[in-house]
């Protein structure tokens, strides 16, 4: 008997057989439905040939079955994405009656890969985080509207919906209730806004999971951050440029001054941070830091929580940061002029200090210190550099294929000529059809020099001390900067002006 062989990623299996099986029936035997005709319908296993269970499910499907041949990952992401996540969980559930009330969970590190004998929510939870976490998402978002109950994650910075079953919005409360328990919430209290963690286990290593639940007019939204607690951070795998490293290596060596990063939510501020303190951190250094929240735990440096509801604010913790003797200081964040005064003159007082702002650039970083009230002197004195950043996606190994460059490439990066071919990602199941996988970053240096402070003095524009650093300093804005990655065929056009 010959066996034919069937590829299930991008496939689309009518909905007429996949009504056939069950999610459950899938799930439990790791097949696919692919086809029905003759009265036989054609599924795809792993293993074609285990004659005791095709006979099984010939007796239990009630009709005649044809084995195919596929490959398990592709199974197991089928069924998800044509039954929906958890839809097994769910189907089980439903079965059974729903069950509000979540098993209580341990302050220990919970393995999300155990599986639990009963049906339960539980299950349905721990299946939704390790599908996230295994796609490399960093949030994962649980809205519900009405009659609906969507689920969506961001992988490498833009989001995505998931499939999930149709009933899922049936069990709302009762996941979240689940969620609120692993987080160690208040499970009864759904008209205010609440914050927790969770540690959990993957694979072998630990995945902090920061949640928060927000009351809407259809009942509690979830967000959950998926943080690994083994995550390194140094220089090397920021994507600097060569110039950029040494440049950044320099400035960091210097005994005081202010190092401001700027650039929108989630454009990875806080890993450049975290990765300078890391290479400066050593025995001989005492390093203190003030977050909103603490995102990663840093071995041999001492980090505080911001906890405005007690009083306990950045202004607050620096002035008793400055009591313990530190040599080199991190402030989450500069959002207010009193706290900007005080990190200034923490820098003014013979400590290396960084820091991060919200502004579309680096000269922002000069106009938005003076809009908060802070003298240029200040400023021009105390600030070693503003570095900007973003985010780009990085174009896919596995489908990579060259194309001829837009003719309209020239005037929006402003380049003399372009380059024969670029590099786009054609889309696979690696990277689930996007063209893209992973991350790096671009970067804007603004150094100032003695021209930049005479400017900032004058209380120039930033669109005057922006023009004086590429004129004067060489500054790459990031669109350059972004130009230079994809000449190097790390990701496309379109990427780097998404982001800028």
């Amino acid at each position: 008997m010959s066996i034919e062989r069937v590829r299930l990623a991008g496939a689309r299996i009518p909905p007429e057989v996949l009504a056939k099986v069950s999610p459950r029936f899938a799930s439990h035997y790791q097949l696919m439905p692919v086809a029905f005709a003759d009265g036989a319908l054609q599924i795809a296993v792993a293993d074609p040939f285990d004659v005791q269970t095709l006979d099984e499910l010939k007796l239990l499907l009630g009709c005649e079955v044809r084995p195919a041949l596929a490959d398990p990952v592709e199974i197991r992401e089928a069924i998800q994405r044509h039954y929906g996540i958890g839809a097994s969980a769910v189907e089980r559930l439903l079965d059974t009656g729903l069950h509000e009330a979540a098993a209580p969970a341990s302050a220990a590190t919970e393995d999300l890969t155990a599986k639990p004998d009963d049906a339960s929510v539980i299950s349905f939870v721990n299946q939704l985080i390790l599908s996230a976490a295994r796609d490399r998402a960093t949030d994962i978002h649980i809205e519900p509207f009405g009659q609906t109950l969507r689920v969506r994650q961001r992988i490498d910075g833009v989001m995505y919906e998931i499939s999930t079953p149709a009933d899922l919005v049936r069990l709302h409360q009762a996941i979240v209730s689940r969620i609120k328990v692993m987080a160690q919430l208040d499970i009864a209290e759904r008209r205010l806004p609440q914050d927790g963690r969770i540690k959990v286990g993957l694979d072998g290593e630990d995945l902090d999971l920061r949640i928060s639940v927000l009351p809407t007019s259809f009942g509690e939204a979830v967000e959950i951050r998926l943080l690994s607690s083994q995550m390194l951070f140094s220089l090397e795998q920021l994507g600097l440029g060569p110039d950029h490293r040494e440049q950044l290596v320099q400035l960091i060596q210097k005994p005081h001054g202010i190092i401001f990063v700027t650039g929108p939510t989630g454009s990875g501020k806080t890993t450049t941070l975290y990765a300078c303190l890391s290479k400066l951190n050593a025995p001989n250094v005492k390093i203190l830091t003030i977050e909103d929240p603490i995102e990663y735990q840093l071995a041999g440096i001492t980090q505080l929580q911001v906890h405005t509801k007690i009083g306990f604010s950045f202004a607050q913790g620096l002035r008793s940061m400055l009591r313990h003797d530190p040599d080199i200081m991190m402030v989450g964040e500069v959002r207010d002029p009193e706290t900007a005064e005080i990190t200034i003159r923490s820098a003014l007082t013979g400590h290396l200090v960084f820091s991060t702002l919200h502004t579309n650039n680096a000269a922002g970083g000069v106009t938005r210190l003076l809009d908060m009230g802070i003298e240029p002197y200040l400023v021009a004195s105390s600030v070693l550099c503003f570095v900007a950043q973003r985010l780009v996606r990085l174009v896919c190994l596995a489908c990579r294929e060259e194309r001829p460059p837009e003719p309209g490439l020239l005037e929006e990066f402003g380049v003399a000529e372009l380059p024969r071919a670029l590099q786009y990602g054609r889309g696979c199941p690696a990277c689930k059809g996007t063209g893209y996988k992973g991350r790096t970053a671009i970067y804007e240096f603004l150094l100032v020099s003695e021209p930049i402070q005479e400017l900032v003095l004058k209380r120039s524009s930033s669109h005057e001390i922006a023009q004086a650093a590429q004129r004067l300093g060489g500054m790459r804005t990031l669109r350059q900067d972004g130009w230079q990655r994809i000449v190097q065929g790390l990701t496309t056009p379109q990427e780097v002006l998404r982001v800028t």
